[in-house]
């Protein structure tokens, strides 16, 4: 990977490469050749990362290769002249290349580590957002339109309230929704005072604005004017309040023109199941650059694949008491375990109630979603939570998936992309809801690699829908098994060769 790393870093050619391992075993890798490398380098990771390679790994790796390149952490290039490492945040760049401000000169090799999160990052750096407090700041710039804010409040307020709940706690603005916003923006003049501020902004003398519109409705409503938009609404109903959002449903046309800028090395941990990340790029704007994919090694990273057959489908009634017994039946089989389990359940009703359940059987072991766990304990998490916090738990034995992270329609966000997908008549599941499941499970799994552990999943769909096959690749390599054995935890490697894919 190192010369993969250099060779672009010399061509200038963009490389997209996936590890199929977590980030710490991989970042040395890109860092040699970037410290190698004679001119500037610029990397973009996340802050979480930022101080782990400043403080630890760079200086190491420094002192072993005998260089001494300078080493940076910023949000800008502080001197044009300047040909060290310069670490920066994904939300400094993106919003840098995004918004043209000038901060990172253009043409510099930049590597981009963690790219599994890229369309999530720009996706939220280009939404704007309206809160309660922007409301209130809206009537004192404008006192003389209070009484027609407040009326739009108020009646978007009724009928944001009026969807029905649900466990995601927003919903789409739907048209006549959007038409009280539209009319509250005409009864303001918006487009005549934002045309006038942006007048001003630019350094025109002539123009007079008694009050300026507050920066969050003017974002807004900029957002707004854009092709390909989502409106929605995160409601607080015990609050009485809501806050609305309008971002991009793809980003790839706002990406194009960035990677135009600079040679780039995106690299990632799951961000395609084909070499050639067709879905990846299409999702993300990239164009035609080098793709490498490193598979899991088969000797040290396989896992046992507990995969029963004949459980009931996820939609059906019989599902959730089934559920309930092979999770309490795998709990017992691995009662002497010295590292946590881990039961990831996306359904969020369903995860409270497997947490309720298993408490009542196993008692203070059980958790949902924290990070504070004896060694011993039961995580009952969803995808995102485990996502995010898996660097806190140790390599886990054994890792319960009661169903496929196949994004729910049932969340209006989706939802929404969804139809974006089929007014343009395209395949949303092979396009969309599958790629989503495929990166989030091989990025799930990736810490029970480590201790070649159990991974049992129980969501009947992988033996008979036409997608198990991908699913299964995704999985690769394991050792697949279709019964409960206490011996799986005490021999990994004991396993039959021809149960291997």
């Amino acid at each position: 990977m190192a010369r993969l790393v250099a060779r672009a870093l010399r061509l200038e050619r963009s490389a997209l490469i996936q590890t199929g391992s977590p980030q710490r075993r991989y970042c040395l890798s890109y860092l040699a050749s970037a410290l190698l490398w004679k001119g500037s380098v610029l990397l973009v990771v996340p802050e979480l990362i930022q101080e782990w390679l400043l403080q630890v790994e760079i200086p190491r790796l420094q002192a072993w290769m005998g260089t001494d390149k300078a080493v940076a952490i910023g949000d800008r290039f502080v001197d044009e002249l300047f040909q060290g490492l310069l670490i920066t945040s994904p939300q400094s760049w993106l919003a840098d290349r995004l918004e043209g401000q000038g901060r990172f000169p253009a043409g510099i090799p930049t590597i981009i580590d963690g790219a599994d999160d890229l369309e999530s990052w720009t996706r939220d750096r280009l939404t704007a957002c309206l809160q309660p407090v922007d409301w209130d700041e809206l009537m004192q710039r404008c006192p003389d339109q209070a009484d027609a804010i407040r009326d739009a409040r108020v009646r978007l307020t009724k009928a944001i309230f009026q969807h029905p709940p649900n466990p995601y706690q927003c919903c789409l603005l739907e048209k006549p929704e959007q038409e009280i916003l539209q009319t509250l923006y005409e009864q303001l003049g918006m487009r005549n005072r934002l045309a006038i501020q942006d007048a001003k902004d630019n350094g025109s003398q002539l123009c007079e604005l008694p009050a300026p519109i507050p920066i969050a409705w003017k974002n807004f409503w900029h957002q707004w004017q854009e092709s390909a938009q989502l409106m929605w609404a995160a409601i607080a109903r015990s609050q009485g309040q809501f806050s609305l959002f309008c971002g991009p449903v793809e980003v790839a046309t706002a990406l194009e023109k960035v990677w135009l800028q600079q040679p780039v090395v995106v690299i990632g941990e799951a961000l395609d199941l084909e070499r050639s990340a067709s879905i990846y790029r299409q999702q993300l704007g990239l164009g035609d650059l080098t793709c490498i994919k490193f598979s899991p090694d088969r000797q040290r990273e396989l896992i046992q694949l507990y995969l029963p057959d004949r459980l009931p489908m996820p939609n059906t009634p019989q599902f959730q008491e089934m559920l309930k017994q092979q999770v309490q039946m795998l709990l017992k089989i691995g009662a002497n375990l010295n590292t946590p389990v881990i039961l990831l359940v996306g359904d969020m009703p369903l995860k409270a109630q497997l947490g309720a359940v298993l408490a009542a059987e196993f008692g203070s072991r059980v958790q949902v979603e924290t990070t504070k766990m004896d060694g011993n304990g039961i995580l009952v998490s969803g995808w995102e939570f485990w996502r995010q916090h898996h660097g806190a738990f140790p390599a886990p034995q054994l890792l319960m998936i009661a169903t496929l992270p196949i994004p729910s329609l049932e969340d209006p966000l989706v939802a929404g992309k969804v139809a974006y997908y089929k007014q343009r008549r395209q395949d949303w599941f092979r396009l969309y809801l599958l790629p989503a499941a495929l990166r989030e499970l091989q990025r799930a799994i990736a810490p029970v690699r480590e201790s070649q552990g159990v991974v049992a999943l129980l969501d009947n769909r992988v033996n008979h829908r036409s997608y198990g096959r991908q699913v299964l690749s995704a999985l690769s390599p394991f050792a697949r098994i279709n019964y409960l054995d206490a011996t799986w935890f005490s021999s990994p490697n004991s396993l039959p060769e021809d149960n291997w894919l």
